[in-house]
């Protein structure tokens, strides 16, 4: 990992964290640069007030630092994002005996906003699934079969982006119709799936699949049309023009499938740990955002029908 221009034993910290934080937790690159960038920012802050070794490191520069953020217009959920990184990162400097104290102990950062995720309605998923199950039939080409598979499990299985990405052939269990998922922190979870998602992907698989297959294409699930592994960055693309498309909701991205599954499985009837396993969350806590949505949508629909709402 690169770090900026920062003293010598400030750039060893930080790139020791990062060791860290890929080895002994396990974390994805793409979460390990985004502590990496908060720590950077935060030892950069440093350097600038005369600090050159982590024995410098204290509340009052560790405050500096936050407030500096604060100062730029910078979302209290990024706020306390970073002064989460900041304490995760000086009780790693204890451990290793980089600091004698942690400075970072009554470093206190604003509240994340309680924002409730982009969820789409039943009838729109619905119409966003024929219109990729009409395309296939109509186009028959490998990226509109593919297309229509990914977003069908994607639903099916509220599965991330990235877990997505990285299923292979293999994780699938047609029999079972369950799917083998690869979560953060390398965890493994199984999850179900329901007949229409099956039949799209092994329409994918027999029709779609062997036209982008190439010699690096490996034991990668879904392709990219250069027959290598789909990136995220295209299957994000790919949910974005369908959700635009639709016209009459906010929800974006893959991540609105997601937060859309767990909704209307809740709605539904499903158990809250259920979903909690299904979903990969460690804590329910996560996973109890959900359980709000619900239960907004419900009061919105009391108000509307209910004649003494």
């Amino acid at each position: 990992m690169d770090t900026p221009e920062l003293p010598a034993a400030l750039a060893a910290a930080a790139h020791g964290f990062g060791r860290y934080l890929e080895g002994e937790r396990a974390r994805s690159l793409h979460t390990v640069r985004a502590y990496l960038s908060d720590v950077q920012s935060l030892l950069a802050a440093a350097a600038a007030d005369g600090i050159t070794d982590l024995d410098g490191l204290d509340l009052a520069t560790l405050r500096r630092w936050l407030g500096g953020q604060s100062e730029t217009g910078m979302s209290r959920s990024t706020l306390a994002r970073r002064a989460a990184t900041a304490r995760s990162f000086t009780a790693w400097a204890v451990r290793e005996e980089l600091l004698e104290a942690d400075p970072a102990l009554r470093l206190k950062a604003p509240k994340r906003e309680k924002s409730l995720p982009g969820v789409l309605h039943q009838q729109q998923v619905v119409r966003v699934l024929d219109g990729l199950a009409a395309a296939a039939e109509e186009e028959g080409g490998a990226l509109a079969l593919r297309n229509r598979a990914m977003v069908e499990l994607l639903y099916a299985t509220g599965v991330r982006v990235g877990e997505l990405a990285g299923l292979d052939v293999d994780d699938l269990d047609p029999d079972r119709r369950t799917l083998r998922v690869v979560g953060k922190g390398n965890k493994e979870r199984t999850v179900p799936y329901g007949l229409p998602a099956a039949v799209a992907v092994d329409d994918w698989l027999r029709r779609g699949r062997p036209l982008l297959a190439a010699d690096g294409s490996g034991p990668a699930l879904f392709l990219g049309v250069r027959g290598r592994r789909v990136d995220q960055r295209q299957v994000r693309a790919v949910v974005k023009d369908l959700l635009d498309a639709l016209g009459d909701t906010a929800a974006t991205g893959p991540h609105a499938l997601r937060h859309s599954a767990a909704t209307h499985l809740l709605d539904g009837g499903a158990d809250l740990r259920a979903v909690q396993e299904i979903l990969g969350h460690s804590s329910l806590a996560t996973t109890q955002i959900y359980t709000h949505v619900s239960v907004d949508r419900l009061r919105r629909s009391y108000q509307q029908a209910h004649p003494r709402a």
